[in-house]
């Protein structure tokens, strides 16, 4: 990516800086912001991004509250969700606007939530998460803007060291980039950061990547989590 076009003042700004990132692979950025998605989005011409693979509320409220019922390993993360409540509601028709304004292409899990904000597709993805719990959905959508045949992904979900209540796995974000046909030095723009999974991924495919998180605890942890990564990805 040839610029930074977000101002840094005042920002939190991941501090893993771009020669250590160049030395684990030929990804050229991997930059993320503690900020409003919609206010960040602002900064990007149109059409700036390759590919924006985001994963925004999908408006459960309580429904994801009680997923598991507390007697699984999403538990600790379930009580979290219900101090923070940040599944409350979809995102304003403005996220979606901004969203198709600065990217080419878009693959929006959850999207059967958001219909009344996107285009007919029948290029759906549906990811089957090899995880049976009663109280847990076992597969969730993507809406995709991509003139392609519906695409079923098994990949399993229960990782016992994720970090976020709806994590995904690194896996998933590796089989959209290839679905994506994504090709090294492309940008990619991930709205809800969250776990970080999309940025290991990106950095793994040589992407460009910027993302945007708006909570600051799930900015650390995604940070600790990405360091963590490169960390060991230097050992090899």
């Amino acid at each position: 990516m040839e610029q930074t076009l977000i101002d840094r003042k005042d920002l939190r700004v991941s501090d893993i800086q771009a020669w250590d990132i160049a030395r684990v692979s030929n990804c050229a950025l991997s930059e993320v912001y503690l900020m409003d998605c919609i206010a960040g989005m602002k900064h990007y011409p149109d059409k700036f991004f390759d590919l924006a693979v985001v994963d925004p509320p999908y408006g459960l409220g309580n429904k994801l509250a009680h997923a598991g019922n507390g007697k699984n390993a999403q538990s600790k993360f379930t009580d979290d969700f219900k101090k923070k409540n940040w599944d409350n509601s979809i995102p304003p028709y403005e996220y979606f606007i901004e969203l198709f304004r600065v990217s080419k292409n878009q693959i929006i899990w959850g999207g059967n939530y958001f219909i009344e904000h996107l285009p007919s597709t029948r290029g759906f993805i549906t990811w089957d998460k090899q995880v049976y719990i009663p109280t847990m959905s076992r597969i969730e959508m993507a809406w995709t803007s991509f003139d392609k045949l519906p695409k079923l992904v098994q990949i399993n979900n229960n990782d016992s060291n994720r970090i976020h209540l709806t994590q995904k796995p690194v896996s998933l974000y590796d089989f959209c980039f290839d679905y994506a046909k994504m090709e090294p030095g492309q940008r990619v723009l991930d709205t809800h950061l969250g776990s970080g999974s999309s940025r290991i991924a990106a950095n793994k495919a040589g992407l460009d990547f910027v993302g945007f998180e708006i909570d600051e605890d799930y900015f650390n942890a995604s940070e600790e989590r990405f360091k963590k990564f490169v960390s060991q990805t230097r050992l090899f």
